[in-house]
């Protein structure tokens, strides 16, 4: 028992689990709003910005009673707004990359939180899940594999060159010009400061005792910070699963099988009305996948002792949110599910498409030096919990 113990605790302290689940979910959730932000960049203003129904005042009132963080109320200019969202699209694509991760995340952070919260009620539910995304992971070491953090670190070792110090050197100066100023609640000063506090001395561990115990002794934090991150994305998601799916017993369309028959008849949610009307008109087919998503979201997080039918309901899980983008019309919400299921993905279907995407890249024209480069390192793949995917 205590050998077990022991195995448990170096397993947790001596490295990141799940690294390539803890990518995939970082492109995945970059990509997803991305996507948004680019769907949306001609209505911008009138989601988010000066011309949008839900006015400045408003947005005042509402954030001074619920305390959220938003940088779009630091100023009511037109360029401020255009500038916050010009750097929400920039810091999607370098989270997307994997580009100095760790300052990177934050300013991701700090994008969908200002966007969302300057007008809460512009969203269809995915925006809730990159939202509590967005802050998990800022917390994880999402940047261990594909990324260019990982291609630099395979040819150079730990990066020493000026990006990442100049970043946050400007984060900083930000944070404390916004606590000079007053623009920040207590809460998000303190949240804020210490993760710019917390890369100062790992910075400093870096360059000023690389192979020291206190070096070793960020690593196991960072380590656990990791892993404890990982596992409240992996709650998050049996919660939203679990959740939705005893809500829908609840209800009477649920119960008797016509739930689906509803929504396919609004023309807000059938971007495809001859493949709704299709899907609507066979009464057996609508009661088949009403009582199939109710099945198939309770029994989620049960399956996560078994691995094989953890892995089958997963793929299903992924099939229906892809029909629910192209019937219902909700690509960004599915796209934000989807990103969230990558956290059970199962390390070798991972490493297949990690294998699949470096061919599909090796026939692309490349520079001399880049063919030359070192390969990625490949972490272990350790042997987490059954229902991580074994990440």
């Amino acid at each position: 028992m205590r050998e077990r113990a022991r195995g448990a605790l170096a397993a947790v302290t001596g490295r990141a689990l799940g690294p390539y689940q803890s990518a995939a979910v970082r492109i995945g959730f970059a990509a997803t709003w991305l996507v948004f932000l680019l769907r949306e960049f001609p209505h911008r203003r009138e989601l988010y910005g000066p011309d949008g129904p839900w006015g400045f005042d408003l947005a005042e009132q509402l954030v001074a009673g619920n305390h959220a963080f938003t940088v779009l109320l630091w100023s009511d200019s037109v360029l401020w707004f255009e500038a916050v969202y010009a750097v929400a699209v920039l810091s999607a694509v370098l989270m997307l990359l994997g580009w100095h991760t760790r300052a990177v995340s934050v300013l991701f952070m700090a994008g969908v939180l200002s966007l969302q919260n300057r007008s809460v009620f512009m969203g269809d539910g995915g925006d809730n899940v990159v939202h509590l995304m967005a802050m998990y992971l800022v917390l994880t070491r999402c940047a261990r594999v594909w990324s260019l953090d990982a291609r630099r670190a395979a040819r150079t070792g730990p990066a020493r060159g000026a990006a990442g110090p100049v970043l946050w050197g400007v984060l900083g100066l930000v944070l404390a010009w916004a606590a000079v100023t007053d623009r920040l609640d207590w809460f998000w000063l303190a949240g804020f400061g210490s993760l710019w506090i917390a890369q100062g001395v790992w910075w400093l561990a870096e360059r000023r005792d690389p192979g020291g115990s206190g070096r070793a002794l960020l690593d196991v934090l960072g380590n656990l910070v990791h892993n404890a991150a990982l596992l409240v994305i992996m709650v998050e998601v049996c919660l939203i699963y679990a959740t939705a799916g005893w809500y829908k017993i609840q209800g009477s369309r649920w119960q008797d099988g016509s739930a689906l028959y509803y929504p396919l008849g609004l023309d807000y949610f059938a971007p495809w009305p001859g493949l709704s009307s299709l899907v609507a008109g066979s009464g057996t087919l609508v009661m088949l996948l009403t009582y199939g998503t109710v099945l198939v979201q309770v029994a989620f997080p049960f399956a996560l002792a078994n691995r094989r039918i953890k892995n089958v309901l997963l793929a299903v899980m992924m099939l229906e949110h892809l029909g629910i983008a192209v019937l219902l019309g909700l690509p960004v919400f599915s796209l934000a599910m989807i990103a969230a299921d990558a956290v059970f993905l199962p390390t070798a279907l991972l490493l297949w498409l990690g294998g699949r995407a470096a061919a599909l890249r090796s026939l692309l024209p490349a520079r001399e030096e880049v063919r030359d480069a070192a390969p990625e390192p490949v972490p272990p793949a350790p042997a987490g919990p059954v229902g991580a995917g074994r990440p």
